[in-house]
Protein backbone atom coordinates (compact mmCIF):
# COMPACT_ATOMS: atom_id res chain seq x y z
CA UNK A 1 0.00 0.00 0.00
CA UNK A 2 1.20 3.54 -0.63
CA UNK A 3 2.00 5.61 2.51
CA UNK A 4 -1.41 7.46 3.22
CA UNK A 5 0.05 9.11 6.28
CA UNK A 6 2.78 10.57 4.73
CA UNK A 7 0.48 12.09 2.23
CA UNK A 8 -1.74 13.55 4.34
CA UNK A 9 1.03 15.04 6.96
CA UNK A 10 2.31 17.42 4.65
CA UNK A 11 -0.97 18.40 3.25
CA UNK A 12 -0.79 19.52 7.14
CA UNK A 13 -4.20 16.65 7.77
CA UNK A 14 -2.66 15.02 10.64
CA UNK A 15 -3.20 15.97 14.35
CA UNK A 16 -3.38 13.26 16.42
CA UNK A 17 -2.54 9.29 15.53
CA UNK A 18 -2.88 6.87 17.49
CA UNK A 19 0.11 4.35 17.09
CA UNK A 20 0.38 1.50 15.34
CA UNK A 21 -2.33 3.18 12.42
CA UNK A 22 0.22 4.06 10.02
CA UNK A 23 1.64 0.60 9.77
CA UNK A 24 -1.48 -0.65 9.61
CA UNK A 25 -2.70 1.33 6.74
CA UNK A 26 0.65 0.72 5.00
CA UNK A 27 -0.22 -2.95 5.57
CA UNK A 28 -3.39 -3.89 3.68
CA UNK A 29 -6.60 -2.44 2.45
CA UNK A 30 -7.87 -1.20 5.47
CA UNK A 31 -11.72 -0.28 6.55
CA UNK A 32 -12.06 3.16 7.15
CA UNK A 33 -14.92 5.22 8.70
CA UNK A 34 -15.57 9.18 9.49
CA UNK A 35 -19.28 10.61 11.18
CA UNK A 36 -20.93 13.37 9.59
CA UNK A 37 -23.78 15.30 12.37
CA UNK A 38 -27.22 15.68 10.69
CA UNK A 39 -27.79 18.88 12.20
CA UNK A 40 -28.74 20.23 8.57
CA UNK A 41 -29.69 18.91 5.80
CA UNK A 42 -26.39 19.73 3.83
CA UNK A 43 -22.81 20.08 5.00
CA UNK A 44 -20.74 23.63 4.48
CA UNK A 45 -17.07 23.93 3.77
CA UNK A 46 -16.39 22.96 7.67
CA UNK A 47 -17.51 19.39 6.51
CA UNK A 48 -15.00 19.45 3.39
CA UNK A 49 -11.96 17.77 5.11
CA UNK A 50 -13.45 14.98 6.21
CA UNK A 51 -14.88 14.08 3.02
CA UNK A 52 -11.57 14.77 1.73
CA UNK A 53 -10.09 12.06 3.76
CA UNK A 54 -13.00 9.95 2.23
CA UNK A 55 -11.91 10.36 -1.20
CA UNK A 56 -7.95 10.23 -0.27
CA UNK A 57 -8.54 6.74 1.80
CA UNK A 58 -10.25 5.57 -1.48
CA UNK A 59 -7.20 6.95 -3.85
CA UNK A 60 -4.90 5.01 -1.85
CA UNK A 61 -7.03 2.01 -1.85
CA UNK A 62 -8.50 1.67 0.94
CA UNK A 63 -12.54 1.13 1.63
CA UNK A 64 -14.36 4.82 3.33
CA UNK A 65 -17.47 4.18 5.12
CA UNK A 66 -18.99 7.43 5.06
CA UNK A 67 -21.35 7.31 8.78
CA UNK A 68 -24.64 9.88 8.85
CA UNK A 69 -25.71 10.04 12.92
CA UNK A 70 -29.49 9.56 12.52
CA UNK A 71 -29.15 8.19 16.42
CA UNK A 72 -26.30 10.35 17.48
CA UNK A 73 -28.20 13.60 15.83
CA UNK A 74 -30.68 12.76 18.29
CA UNK A 75 -28.64 13.51 20.93
CA UNK A 76 -26.21 16.29 19.87
CA UNK A 77 -22.55 15.93 20.37
CA UNK A 78 -20.98 18.14 22.99
CA UNK A 79 -17.29 17.83 21.48
CA UNK A 80 -16.36 22.11 21.13
CA UNK A 81 -19.89 23.03 22.49
CA UNK A 82 -20.58 24.94 25.39
CA UNK A 83 -24.16 24.68 25.92
CA UNK A 84 -26.49 22.23 25.44
CA UNK A 85 -27.76 21.71 22.24
CA UNK A 86 -31.82 21.41 21.25
CA UNK A 87 -32.70 18.07 19.99
CA UNK A 88 -34.37 17.91 16.51
CA UNK A 89 -37.78 16.37 16.10
CA UNK A 90 -37.84 12.98 14.23
CA UNK A 91 -39.14 14.37 11.33
CA UNK A 92 -36.55 17.46 10.75
CA UNK A 93 -34.07 14.71 11.83
CA UNK A 94 -34.94 12.48 9.12
CA UNK A 95 -34.94 15.10 6.59
CA UNK A 96 -31.50 16.31 7.23
CA UNK A 97 -30.26 12.40 7.28
CA UNK A 98 -31.34 12.69 3.38
CA UNK A 99 -30.01 15.80 2.65
CA UNK A 100 -26.46 15.01 4.25
CA UNK A 101 -26.69 11.37 2.32
CA UNK A 102 -27.51 13.40 -1.23
CA UNK A 103 -24.38 15.38 -0.18
CA UNK A 104 -22.19 12.66 0.39
CA UNK A 105 -23.03 10.78 -3.02
CA UNK A 106 -21.68 13.77 -4.91
CA UNK A 107 -18.22 12.78 -3.97
CA UNK A 108 -18.65 9.03 -3.71
CA UNK A 109 -19.47 6.19 -5.86
CA UNK A 110 -21.92 4.15 -3.22
CA UNK A 111 -22.86 1.79 -6.22
CA UNK A 112 -19.11 1.24 -7.04
CA UNK A 113 -18.33 -2.46 -7.75
CA UNK A 114 -14.56 -1.90 -6.77
CA UNK A 115 -13.09 -4.42 -3.79
CA UNK A 116 -12.80 -0.61 -1.92
CA UNK A 117 -15.87 0.54 -2.95
CA UNK A 118 -17.07 3.26 -0.40
CA UNK A 119 -20.44 2.20 2.13
CA UNK A 120 -23.04 4.91 3.31
CA UNK A 121 -24.68 3.91 6.96
CA UNK A 122 -26.96 5.51 9.18
CA UNK A 123 -26.35 4.72 12.86
CA UNK A 124 -30.24 4.85 13.56
CA UNK A 125 -30.33 1.39 11.47
CA UNK A 126 -28.47 -0.64 14.21
CA UNK A 127 -29.16 1.97 17.52
CA UNK A 128 -33.11 1.76 17.10
CA UNK A 129 -32.89 -2.23 18.15
CA UNK A 130 -30.98 -1.65 21.19
CA UNK A 131 -33.60 -1.73 24.27
CA UNK A 132 -31.61 1.39 27.15
CA UNK A 133 -31.25 -2.52 29.84
CA UNK A 134 -29.22 -3.44 26.92
CA UNK A 135 -26.80 -0.53 26.42
CA UNK A 136 -26.36 -0.30 30.39
CA UNK A 137 -25.43 -4.02 30.80
CA UNK A 138 -23.04 -4.58 27.31
CA UNK A 139 -21.84 -0.82 26.71
CA UNK A 140 -22.11 0.62 30.02
CA UNK A 141 -20.28 -1.67 32.17
CA UNK A 142 -17.36 -1.41 29.98
CA UNK A 143 -16.27 1.74 30.33
CA UNK A 144 -16.01 3.30 33.68
CA UNK A 145 -17.32 6.69 34.64
CA UNK A 146 -13.69 8.11 35.62
CA UNK A 147 -12.40 7.28 32.29
CA UNK A 148 -15.28 8.91 30.52
CA UNK A 149 -15.21 12.42 33.04
CA UNK A 150 -11.42 12.24 31.72
CA UNK A 151 -12.34 13.39 28.73
CA UNK A 152 -11.66 16.85 27.24
CA UNK A 153 -15.34 17.43 25.96
CA UNK A 154 -16.85 16.31 29.73
CA UNK A 155 -14.20 18.29 31.56
CA UNK A 156 -14.79 21.79 30.03
CA UNK A 157 -18.53 21.29 30.14
CA UNK A 158 -18.59 20.08 33.72
CA UNK A 159 -15.61 23.12 34.96
CA UNK A 160 -17.27 25.94 32.71
CA UNK A 161 -19.79 28.86 33.74
CA UNK A 162 -22.36 26.87 31.94
CA UNK A 163 -25.44 25.02 33.27
CA UNK A 164 -23.18 21.64 33.18
CA UNK A 165 -23.68 18.46 31.09
CA UNK A 166 -26.84 16.41 30.93
CA UNK A 167 -26.88 12.74 30.94
CA UNK A 168 -28.04 12.45 27.69
CA UNK A 169 -24.87 14.70 26.19
CA UNK A 170 -22.91 12.50 29.14
CA UNK A 171 -23.36 9.04 27.31
CA UNK A 172 -22.58 10.80 23.91
CA UNK A 173 -19.19 8.91 23.86
CA UNK A 174 -20.41 5.95 24.55
CA UNK A 175 -22.98 5.77 21.84
CA UNK A 176 -20.26 6.94 19.16
CA UNK A 177 -18.12 3.99 20.85
CA UNK A 178 -20.81 1.74 20.09
CA UNK A 179 -20.95 2.92 16.56
CA UNK A 180 -17.24 2.09 15.93
CA UNK A 181 -17.75 -1.32 17.90
CA UNK A 182 -20.56 -2.18 15.41
CA UNK A 183 -18.96 -1.36 12.42
CA UNK A 184 -15.78 -3.23 13.52
CA UNK A 185 -17.73 -6.24 13.95
CA UNK A 186 -19.86 -6.06 10.54
CA UNK A 187 -17.29 -4.84 8.12
CA UNK A 188 -13.80 -5.53 10.21
CA UNK A 189 -14.06 -1.03 10.07
CA UNK A 190 -10.32 -0.69 12.13
CA UNK A 191 -10.06 3.05 11.83
CA UNK A 192 -12.00 5.62 12.62
CA UNK A 193 -10.83 9.48 11.77
CA UNK A 194 -12.76 12.56 12.65
CA UNK A 195 -11.79 16.93 13.76
CA UNK A 196 -9.10 16.97 16.65
CA UNK A 197 -12.24 18.00 18.59
CA UNK A 198 -13.53 14.44 18.30
CA UNK A 199 -10.12 12.48 20.05
CA UNK A 200 -12.25 11.55 23.29
CA UNK A 201 -14.81 10.17 21.22
CA UNK A 202 -12.96 8.03 19.08
CA UNK A 203 -10.69 6.87 22.03
CA UNK A 204 -13.63 5.66 23.50
CA UNK A 205 -14.76 3.64 20.56
CA UNK A 206 -11.61 2.33 20.06
CA UNK A 207 -11.69 1.24 24.02
CA UNK A 208 -15.18 -0.91 23.27
CA UNK A 209 -14.10 -2.26 20.49
CA UNK A 210 -11.04 -3.63 22.37
CA UNK A 211 -13.35 -4.78 25.16
CA UNK A 212 -16.09 -5.57 23.10
CA UNK A 213 -15.12 -7.72 20.67
CA UNK A 214 -12.99 -11.06 20.56
CA UNK A 215 -9.93 -10.76 22.64
CA UNK A 216 -6.72 -8.99 20.30
CA UNK A 217 -9.21 -7.08 18.13
CA UNK A 218 -7.45 -4.67 16.81
CA UNK A 219 -8.74 -0.47 16.82
CA UNK A 220 -7.23 2.75 15.57
CA UNK A 221 -8.09 6.58 15.85
CA UNK A 222 -6.35 9.59 13.89
CA UNK A 223 -7.57 13.26 13.83
CA UNK A 224 -7.33 16.15 11.46
CA UNK A 225 -6.94 19.50 12.35
CA UNK A 226 -9.83 22.26 12.64
CA UNK A 227 -9.37 24.50 9.92
CA UNK A 228 -8.79 28.05 10.88
CA UNK A 229 -7.70 31.20 9.30
CA UNK A 230 -4.40 33.03 9.69
CA UNK A 231 -6.27 35.24 11.70
CA UNK A 232 -7.51 33.26 13.87
CA UNK A 233 -11.11 34.10 13.19
CA UNK A 234 -13.56 30.34 12.31
CA UNK A 235 -12.98 29.21 8.71
CA UNK A 236 -15.36 28.54 6.99
CA UNK A 237 -17.81 31.35 6.91
CA UNK A 238 -18.31 34.91 5.03
CA UNK A 239 -20.43 37.70 5.56
CA UNK A 240 -23.79 35.80 4.51
CA UNK A 241 -22.77 33.06 7.12
CA UNK A 242 -21.87 29.57 6.27
CA UNK A 243 -20.49 28.80 3.07
CA UNK A 244 -22.45 25.39 2.15
CA UNK A 245 -21.95 22.70 0.05
CA UNK A 246 -25.14 22.98 -2.16
CA UNK A 247 -26.44 25.99 -4.60
CA UNK A 248 -29.37 26.09 -3.05
CA UNK A 249 -27.93 27.39 0.34
CA UNK A 250 -24.60 29.32 -1.17
CA UNK A 251 -24.54 29.74 -5.02
CA UNK A 252 -21.58 28.50 -7.02
CA UNK A 253 -20.67 32.17 -8.16
CA UNK A 254 -20.35 33.19 -4.00
CA UNK A 255 -18.65 29.92 -3.50
CA UNK A 256 -16.00 30.71 -5.90
CA UNK A 257 -15.63 33.87 -4.65
CA UNK A 258 -15.13 32.80 -1.02
CA UNK A 259 -11.92 30.82 -2.45
CA UNK A 260 -10.80 33.53 -4.81
CA UNK A 261 -10.98 35.79 -1.61
CA UNK A 262 -8.59 33.74 0.46
CA UNK A 263 -5.55 35.56 2.06
CA UNK A 264 -1.88 34.96 0.55
CA UNK A 265 -1.31 33.04 3.69
CA UNK A 266 -4.35 30.93 4.05
CA UNK A 267 -4.46 30.15 -0.01
CA UNK A 268 -0.88 28.63 0.95
CA UNK A 269 -2.55 26.17 3.19
CA UNK A 270 -5.80 25.60 2.17
CA UNK A 271 -3.93 24.75 -1.70
CA UNK A 272 -2.57 21.76 0.44
CA UNK A 273 -5.62 20.56 2.24
CA UNK A 274 -8.85 21.34 -0.02
CA UNK A 275 -7.43 20.34 -3.45
CA UNK A 276 -5.85 17.06 -4.74
CA UNK A 277 -2.85 18.74 -6.65
CA UNK A 278 0.21 16.87 -6.50
CA UNK A 279 3.45 18.06 -4.12
CA UNK A 280 5.23 19.21 -6.80
CA UNK A 281 2.72 21.41 -9.05
CA UNK A 282 1.52 22.89 -5.29
CA UNK A 283 5.02 24.12 -4.23
CA UNK A 284 5.64 25.39 -8.11
CA UNK A 285 2.24 27.63 -7.75
CA UNK A 286 3.29 28.65 -3.94
CA UNK A 287 6.81 29.62 -5.67
CA UNK A 288 5.46 31.35 -8.98
CA UNK A 289 2.52 33.55 -6.54
CA UNK A 290 5.93 34.24 -4.01
CA UNK A 291 7.39 36.06 -7.38
CA UNK A 292 3.96 38.06 -8.24
CA UNK A 293 1.56 38.05 -5.14
CA UNK A 294 -0.71 40.82 -7.48
CA UNK A 295 -1.82 37.97 -9.78
CA UNK A 296 -3.33 35.61 -7.58
CA UNK A 297 -2.08 32.55 -9.20
CA UNK A 298 -2.59 30.33 -5.75
CA UNK A 299 -6.45 31.96 -4.74
CA UNK A 300 -7.56 31.67 -8.45
CA UNK A 301 -6.48 27.91 -9.01
CA UNK A 302 -7.47 26.74 -5.28
CA UNK A 303 -10.67 28.62 -6.26
CA UNK A 304 -10.80 26.55 -9.17
CA UNK A 305 -10.33 23.24 -8.04
CA UNK A 306 -12.28 23.25 -5.11
CA UNK A 307 -15.18 24.59 -7.21
CA UNK A 308 -14.82 22.05 -9.77
CA UNK A 309 -14.58 19.38 -6.76
CA UNK A 310 -17.86 20.38 -5.36
CA UNK A 311 -19.77 21.27 -7.98
CA UNK A 312 -18.61 21.03 -11.51
CA UNK A 313 -16.45 22.32 -14.26
CA UNK A 314 -19.27 23.70 -16.57
CA UNK A 315 -20.15 25.38 -12.92
CA UNK A 316 -17.04 26.49 -12.50
CA UNK A 317 -17.25 28.79 -15.80
CA UNK A 318 -20.21 30.11 -15.13
CA UNK A 319 -18.57 31.37 -12.05
CA UNK A 320 -15.75 32.81 -13.74
CA UNK A 321 -18.11 34.27 -16.12
CA UNK A 322 -19.76 35.79 -13.68
CA UNK A 323 -16.68 37.04 -11.58
CA UNK A 324 -15.75 38.44 -15.18
CA UNK A 325 -18.89 40.68 -15.50
CA UNK A 326 -18.18 42.41 -12.14
CA UNK A 327 -14.68 42.89 -12.71
CA UNK A 328 -13.53 42.27 -16.21
CA UNK A 329 -14.38 43.51 -19.54
CA UNK A 330 -18.16 42.45 -20.12
CA UNK A 331 -20.98 43.07 -22.52
CA UNK A 332 -24.22 43.64 -22.82
CA UNK A 333 -24.78 40.60 -23.77
CA UNK A 334 -22.71 39.14 -21.43
CA UNK A 335 -24.82 40.41 -18.69
CA UNK A 336 -28.05 39.15 -20.22
CA UNK A 337 -26.86 35.27 -20.24
CA UNK A 338 -27.15 35.52 -16.43
CA UNK A 339 -29.92 34.21 -14.39
CA UNK A 340 -31.74 36.19 -12.01
CA UNK A 341 -30.57 34.74 -8.72
CA UNK A 342 -26.38 35.20 -10.33
CA UNK A 343 -27.31 38.69 -11.03
CA UNK A 344 -28.49 39.50 -7.93
CA UNK A 345 -25.57 37.85 -6.66
CA UNK A 346 -22.62 39.50 -8.83
CA UNK A 347 -24.09 42.63 -7.88
CA UNK A 348 -25.21 41.87 -4.10
CA UNK A 349 -25.05 45.14 -2.29
CA UNK A 350 -24.83 47.47 -5.00
CA UNK A 351 -27.46 50.21 -4.53
CA UNK A 352 -30.99 49.83 -6.10
CA UNK A 353 -34.08 51.91 -7.20
CA UNK A 354 -37.52 50.61 -8.42
CA UNK A 355 -39.16 51.98 -11.98
CA UNK A 356 -43.09 51.03 -13.52
CA UNK A 357 -42.28 48.91 -15.82
CA UNK A 358 -45.24 51.53 -18.02
CA UNK A 359 -42.61 54.21 -17.81
CA UNK A 360 -40.57 52.94 -20.21
CA UNK A 361 -43.03 51.64 -22.48
CA UNK A 362 -41.47 54.97 -25.31
CA UNK A 363 -38.46 55.12 -23.38
CA UNK A 364 -37.36 57.10 -20.63
CA UNK A 365 -33.95 59.71 -21.26
CA UNK A 366 -30.99 58.74 -19.73
CA UNK A 367 -30.48 62.48 -17.72
CA UNK A 368 -33.98 61.06 -15.74
CA UNK A 369 -32.68 57.90 -15.28
CA UNK A 370 -29.62 59.17 -13.60
CA UNK A 371 -30.68 61.83 -11.63
CA UNK A 372 -34.92 61.83 -10.81
CA UNK A 373 -35.52 58.53 -11.49
CA UNK A 374 -33.05 56.47 -9.42
CA UNK A 375 -30.41 59.24 -7.31
CA UNK A 376 -28.00 57.74 -8.73
CA UNK A 377 -26.39 61.34 -9.65
CA UNK A 378 -27.44 64.29 -7.10
CA UNK A 379 -28.85 66.18 -9.88
CA UNK A 380 -29.37 66.48 -14.06
CA UNK A 381 -26.13 68.97 -14.57
CA UNK A 382 -23.47 66.45 -12.40
CA UNK A 383 -25.50 63.71 -14.80
CA UNK A 384 -24.94 65.24 -18.14
CA UNK A 385 -21.23 66.17 -17.05
CA UNK A 386 -20.69 62.64 -16.70
CA UNK A 387 -22.37 61.71 -19.89
CA UNK A 388 -19.97 64.03 -21.68
CA UNK A 389 -17.44 62.99 -19.81
CA UNK A 390 -18.09 59.49 -21.68
CA UNK A 391 -17.87 57.72 -18.30
CA UNK A 392 -21.58 56.10 -17.99
CA UNK A 393 -22.22 52.84 -19.12
CA UNK A 394 -26.06 51.15 -19.37
CA UNK A 395 -25.33 47.66 -19.43
CA UNK A 396 -21.68 47.76 -19.81
CA UNK A 397 -22.23 49.89 -23.20
CA UNK A 398 -21.39 53.39 -22.95
CA UNK A 399 -23.85 56.24 -23.89
CA UNK A 400 -24.22 59.49 -24.65
CA UNK A 401 -27.02 61.80 -23.39
CA UNK A 402 -29.10 61.33 -26.55
CA UNK A 403 -29.77 57.75 -25.34
CA UNK A 404 -33.66 56.72 -24.00
CA UNK A 405 -33.95 53.30 -21.95
CA UNK A 406 -36.83 51.37 -23.07
CA UNK A 407 -37.87 47.38 -22.70
CA UNK A 408 -34.80 46.32 -25.31
CA UNK A 409 -31.86 47.58 -22.75
CA UNK A 410 -33.82 44.97 -20.00
CA UNK A 411 -31.82 42.15 -18.62
CA UNK A 412 -33.91 39.08 -18.03
CA UNK A 413 -37.10 41.08 -18.62
CA UNK A 414 -36.26 42.70 -15.01
CA UNK A 415 -33.31 44.64 -14.43
CA UNK A 416 -30.59 47.28 -15.75
CA UNK A 417 -27.34 48.18 -15.05
CA UNK A 418 -25.81 51.39 -14.67
CA UNK A 419 -22.19 52.12 -14.32
CA UNK A 420 -20.07 55.43 -13.52
CA UNK A 421 -17.02 55.23 -14.04
CA UNK A 422 -14.87 51.59 -13.08
CA UNK A 423 -16.44 50.94 -10.04
CA UNK A 424 -19.77 52.67 -9.09
CA UNK A 425 -22.63 50.77 -9.99
CA UNK A 426 -26.62 51.03 -9.86
CA UNK A 427 -28.98 48.35 -10.62
CA UNK A 428 -32.72 49.52 -11.56
CA UNK A 429 -35.49 46.66 -11.22
CA UNK A 430 -38.72 47.24 -13.03
CA UNK A 431 -42.04 46.32 -10.96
Amino acid sequence: MKNIIEELQWRGLVHDIMPGTEEQLLKEMTTTYIGFDPTSDSLHIGSLVPIILLVHLENFGHKPIALVGGATGMIGDPSGKSDERNLLDEATLNHNVEGIKSVLSRFLNFNSSASNAPILVNNYDWMKQLSFINFARDVGKRITVNYMMAKDSVKKRLSGEGEGMSFTEFTYQLIQGYDFYHLHKEYNCLLQMGGSDQWGNITTGAELVRRMNVEGAKAFAMTCPLITKADGSKFGKSEGGNVWLTADKTSVYKFYQFWLNTTDIDAEKYIKIFTFLDKNTIDSLIATHHEAPHLRVLQKKLAEEVTTFVHSAADLEKAIHASAILFGNATSDDLKQLDEATFLEVFDGVPQATISRNEIDNGIDIVSILNEKTGFFKSNGEARRALSANSIAVNKEKVTEDFALSNANLINNQFVLLQSGKKNYFVIRLV
